[in-house]
């Protein structure tokens, strides 16, 4: 055999083998719920429409709530901007939903920049050291769960920890988690090729 085929039959197997690494990592973390005792909840934001959250947002939201009822931290960190048209934000509706559910204002914080979970935590991290937060406990779907502790851990936060809303809440179908798992992978892949 050519070293040239060598070459090549190594550089598919990477090719191969990467993403799918990939999605064992993602899956695996999928299915640990780290609920621990950090400095700050962050709810990765998601769709509002015209200031109602949506059932993926409500979802993550609830679960903030719940972590917060349980004092496993002092603070809650809404995350997301506006889309192109918006009227609100998605860190206004987080706040506005979060004090309907009996969480003090006074104890949120907004990040309303971002338009992409890199830009999301990056923020977060920005604003972490004026307000004591070194450890974060992070709120999102399962399958984002691997990809946000990475992004968190290489921002530079103590420990980051991931608590995920529940899949059976969201009624997903098989195929729509494997769409999901699908993108995750690649995004997981764009950020770690590209993005750090």
């Amino acid at each position: 055999m050519s070293i040239i085929r060598r070459i090549l039959l190594v550089v598919l197997a990477i090719i191969v083998a990467y993403p799918l690494f990939l999605a064992f990592r993602i899956w695996q973390q999928s299915r640990v719920d780290e609920v621990r005792r950090a400095d700050a909840i962050v709810v990765l934001g998601a769709a509002q429409y015209d200031g109602e959250p949506s059932p993926v947002f409500e979802a993550r939201l609830d679960q903030a709530e719940y972590l917060y009822s349980e004092d496993l931290a002092p603070r809650i960190v809404v995350t997301g901007g506006r889309q192109e048209g918006d009227r609100f934000s998605e860190s206004e509706v987080g706040r506005d939903y979060l004090v309907t559910l009996g969480v003090p204002d006074e104890v949120i914080l907004s990040e309303d920049e971002g338009s992409t979970t890199l830009e999301s935590l990056t923020n977060v991290h920005d604003m972490a050291a004026d307000n004591g937060i070194d450890t974060v406990l992070l709120v999102s779907d399962p399958l984002h769960s691997e990809r946000i502790k990475a992004i968190a851990t290489d921002l530079g936060f103590d420990e980051a920890y991931a608590s995920w809303t529940s899949y059976t809440r969201l009624n997903r179908s098989r195929e729509t988690k494997l769409n999901e798992l699908l993108h995750e992978v690649a995004a997981l892949a764009a950020y770690e090729v590209l993005g750090r």
